[in-house]
């Protein structure tokens, strides 16, 4: 069971006469990154808020917004007298400067921000209980949502490593073919440079065992599959968190991969070996949007 760093959950309710919204959403990031948009008489509250989004959302750049608004019309503003005083006077000193109108000076003041704000009130315990129970629900929804993306993550994740398992088991046939091929390349070379007559056979079997000892990938093809199986096992084990898991595993699955092309010594091989790095690329890239 995989769990996406992708995610959206909505939830609305009704408190007495308010309408409580709570959107919640996620986009990928290496740490836990929580961003609260949410109403300013909620400050004492905020940490209550942190706290739930960091132990139910875990991992990714999440943002929650909470509204509460009157569904009645009759949301409470207030004006900042002190701010608005501030702004008229050294506008209108501005203003008398540089020999402008004033017209309009005052509308213009309203619309700048914190200026006309939304009036403080506390929330009763009564109130806040159905927003947690909102909250609750918006998350619920946003787990099910990386829930079911993380199931088709997790489908196409299967199906790379089987490519990955199945290129590996083409690799075999190849092998006795590379090792003809050095051999032949390696007597021609060798008569071509001493002359047919001066090759010393003793020596040229010393010299086909020390490359073929070289380019023997034996130990690389057991470990490869190996890390590709360890990998389906993580897959399978029900625990959600497991992004940076599998990423030390197609780490290592990378290393193994390289070292292969690096050994081929056959264009046959090197043509799987281009396959899995491609089928790798795209797990990387899957695991990258996990949790």
């Amino acid at each position: 069971m995989l769990l996406s760093m992708t995610g959206y959950g909505r939830a609305s309710s009704t408190y007495e006469k308010k309408t409580i919204s709570v959107e919640v959403r996620s986009l990928n990031s290496k740490y836990t990154d929580i961003r609260l948009k949410v109403p300013s008489n909620f400050r004492e509250r905020e940490h209550q808020l942190r706290k739930l989004l960091t132990n139910k959302a875990e991992r990714g750049k999440i943002e929650m917004t909470i509204e509460v608004k009157s569904m009645t019309g009759d949301d409470g503003y207030g004006l900042n007298m002190p701010l608005f005083k501030k702004y008229f006077s050294e506008l209108s000193a501005l203003a008398d400067e540089l020999g402008t109108s004033k017209e309009g000076l005052m509308q213009g003041i309203l619309r700048i921000p914190n200026v006309v704000m939304a009036e403080d009130s506390d929330i009763d315990e009564e109130e806040w209980k159905a927003i947690l129970n909102t909250v609750n629900e918006a998350l619920e929804k946003f787990h099910s949502f990386r829930l079911a993306e993380g199931a088709a993550m997790e489908e196409d994740l299967r199906l790379r490593v089987n490519n990955i398992l199945q290129a590996l088991e083409q690799v075999n046939p190849f092998e006795k073919e590379r090792i003809v091929l050095l051999q032949n390349r390696l007597r021609q070379n060798l008569q071509e440079f001493f002359g047919k007559e001066n090759v010393d056979e003793n020596r040229f079997e010393q010299e086909v065992i020390f490359y073929l000892e070289k380019i023997d990938i034996t130990e690389e093809k057991v470990r490869l599959a190996q890390h590709c199986q360890y990998f389906l096992e993580q897959l399978d084990n029900k625990k959600t968190t497991k992004g940076r898991t599998l990423s030390f595993i197609s780490q290592e699955m990378g290393r193994e991969i390289n070292t292969l092309g690096a050994k081929a010594y056959s264009a046959d091989i090197q043509r799987l070996v281009v396959g899995m790095k491609d089928d790798l690329e795209k797990i990387k890239e899957q695991i990258a949007n996990s949790v």
